[in-house]
C-alpha cells in the first residue's frame, strides 16, 4: 500500500514542490496529485524516477507499505 504521508515527508524533506516534480516526472501536476491521493498508482518507471529525485533511501517503505496512510 502507497504510504502518502511519507511521499510528501520526502517531497519535503528535498524542498521540492509538485509542480517541479511533475514536470520533472513529464506528467501533468494534476495527474500527480490523483496518484499520491488515490493510490499512488506510479507506473515502474516513474516510480525508478521518483527514487532518484527524491533519493529515497528506502522505496519499499513508501511506495509498498503494510501501513495505511
Amino acid at each position: 500500500m502507497f504510504n502518502k504521508n511519507m511521499f510528501r515527508a520526502q517531497m519535503v524533506l528535498k524542498g521540492i514542490t509538485a509542480r517541479e516534480l511533475s514536470e520533472k516526472l513529464g506528467i501533468n501536476e494534476s495527474t500527480l496529485y490523483r496518484k499520491i491521493n488515490a493510490d499512488g498508482s506510479f507506473t515502474r518507471e516513474e516510480i525508478n524516477q521518483l527514487i532518484v529525485i527524491l533519493d529515497i533511501s528506502d522505496p519499499r517503505a513508501i511506495f509498498f507499505s503494510d501501513e495505511l496512510a
